[in-house]
């Protein structure tokens, strides 16, 4: 999303320090340092030659990948080839990686290609093979909507097999309205200022309080962005990528994503089958809940995901001394919210931590286990030791929100389908929810809940996906995936029928590739595919699986 769509939120994917915001809503990043323990310690060589151009056949294992553009079946602002001027740079986030960056001008309304444009902003890690062996580019996307992408470029050279990075030139980008992309959308500045009413509404008033946030929020983006909304949807982003494909003189193009990341594949596989050389989708959004049905969805599934977690801390409770049990350490948890309700964290400007805050940082652990001892500990410390200082790290690390994230989360969002409008009907889902599956229902609805009040109504059903022509894809999905369910990333499997599922049996993080630790299976399953184009052959729903990764073990 994203991260981390839905509150996908989408996962923050593993990049350099500065993944995505929510897909959904972001995953927390994966630091470059993590990544290279997948990785090994591997140098990259200096840059050789871009990827305008001159990157040279692919190797013969696969159809070719550069050469003129082709006919694809989207009809809206065929794709111009432009000139991209690369040159070296630095990303947020990003060290030790030779990189990099340009920009790339594409129309803000495809229908009319000649009016007004908008900035794309890129980066690159260019291939280091012999140009005989180079296999064209590989474009990334961690998910969102609102997560910026260029620095997943180095995290993904470092992450896969060294041979198989080299073969290509690997591209991320900020996608439309994001990050250093031109415009950068943003609605309220000030909208995650301080501490923010309590989720949670404790009567009729309070509720009201999140709905008024919501329209002046909806309203803000209108008066600052108006011109901009319409073209921020899911459908605009596939046919940049088309822009990029183009702009790279690639015939077909290589593309891996995660979370929301996987719907932008989704739909560009749909507009555009003949232009797909590869793609892999990590943790695949359902396109048919898109995206009131599929939040929905996840907030039962981050209800078993957190419950997990709080069953992970009892198994340690020799070292956390928050209960045996899970029930013991989710009454924990939900006292430290109480008191935090009443009384917030303070920090140098103010408060700082209060029961939202804490939701948004304790929520990254579902996506990620390997925040598990880090929250864990923040939870002892504040409960047990009466010390704020851990949870106050915790949340600059994982529960900080950026707004322009926010912003294109929504827009995104709000626009691809009409979402109900009554608030009636959010209400009494929200409420039904709650009953069984309170630990995201009402931070969920208040973080989508501007879609009610959005200026741009979408369509009345989302885009249907799938096209004749597609070459074989790798899905990769963990069957515990809070964000991303894995019955919707089925849903997306026979939508899709050339795509082949590898399935991390009892996998629950967001995102199965590039872990730290590593799943070598999985690493298998991907390097062998973006290498020669192999994929799994076990017929059905599920053609390959995986063991997960084991569990973290406390540290410290």
């Amino acid at each position: 999303m994203a991260d981390m769509p839905l509150r996908q939120r989408t996962r923050r994917a593993p990049s350099a320090t500065d993944g995505a915001g929510r897909s959904h809503r972001a995953r927390p990043a994966v630091t470059l340092t993590a990544v290279l323990s997948v990785a090994g310690a591997v140098a990259l060589a200096g840059c050789t030659s871009g990827s305008s151009g001159s990157s040279g056949s692919p190797a013969s294992s696969g159809s070719p990948a550069s050469g003129a553009a082709s006919s694809g079946s989207g009809t809206a602002g065929a794709a111009q080839a432009a000139s991209l001027q690369w040159s070296s740079c630095t990303v947020s986030g990003v060290a030790g990686v030779a990189m990099k960056c340009a920009n790339l001008q594409v129309p803000l309304d495809y229908q009319h290609p000649d009016g007004r444009k908008i900035t794309i902003a890129l980066s690159e890690v260019p291939a280091t093979a012999p140009a005989s062996q180079q296999q064209g580019d590989l474009l990334v996307n961690p998910g969102g909507p609102g997560g910026p992408g260029r620095s997943l470029a180095a995290a993904v050279a470092q992450g896969l097999n060294p041979n198989v990075a080299a073969e290509y030139n690997i591209i991320g980008f900020d996608p439309r309205g994001v990050g250093a992309s031109v415009p950068a959308l943003t609605c309220d500045p000030s909208f995650f200022s301080g501490v923010r009413p309590n989720y949670i509404p404790a009567n009729a008033a309070a509720e009201q309080v999140q709905i008024n946030r919501a329209k002046t929020y909806a309203t803000d983006c209108e008066q600052r962005y108006g011109w901009l909304l319409p073209y921020l949807t899911t459908e605009d982003v596939a046919r940049d990528v088309d822009s990029i494909r183009a702009a790279l003189h690639q015939q077909k193009i290589n593309y891996y994503a995660f979370s929301y990341g996987t719907y932008i594949g989704e739909v560009y596989a749909t507009l555009f089958p003949n232009r797909v050389r590869r793609m892999v989708l990590d943790s695949t959004v359902d396109p048919q809940g898109v995206w009131y049905t599929d939040n929905i969805d996840q907030d039962y599934a981050f209800q078993a995901r957190m419950e997990a977690f709080f069953g992970w801390v009892a198994e340690y409770s020799s070292t956390y001394h928050l209960g045996t049990t899970t029930a013991q350490v989710q009454q924990e948890w939900y006292t430290a919210r109480k008191r935090l309700a009443a009384q917030p964290i303070t920090g140098p400007n103010g408060p700082m931590i209060g029961a939202d805050e804490f939701d948004d940082t304790y929520l990254q652990g579902g996506y990620d286990d390997t925040l598990w001892p880090g929250l864990a500990q923040a939870l002892s410390a504040y409960l047990v030791q009466n010390s704020a200082s851990p949870m106050v790290a915790q949340y600059q690390q994982n529960g900080e929100q950026v707004e322009n994230e926010f912003a294109i989360y929504n827009a995104v969002q709000c626009s691809d389908v009409n979402w109900p409008r009554s608030w009636a009907r959010w209400n009494s889902d929200t409420e039904k929810v709650y009953k069984t599956a309170p630990f995201q229902a009402w931070d969920n609805a208040w973080f989508n809940a501007a879609c009610a009040f959005w200026p741009v109504k979408g369509p009345a059903q989302p885009l249907k996906i799938g096209a004749s022509g597609l070459p074989g894809i790798l899905m990769l999905q963990g069957t515990l995936d809070p964000a991303t369910p894995y019955a919707g990333a089925q849903v997306a499997h026979s939508m899709l029928p050339t795509a082949r599922m590898v399935v991390v049996q009892g996998g629950g993080n967001h995102g199965q590739s590039l872990e730290s630790p590593p799943d070598a299976c999985v690493q298998g399953y991907l390097n062998r595919y973006l290498a020669n184009g192999a994929l799994p052959t076990q017929p059905g729903a599920v053609n390959a699986s995986c063991a997960p990764v084991p569990d973290p073990t406390p540290s410290g």
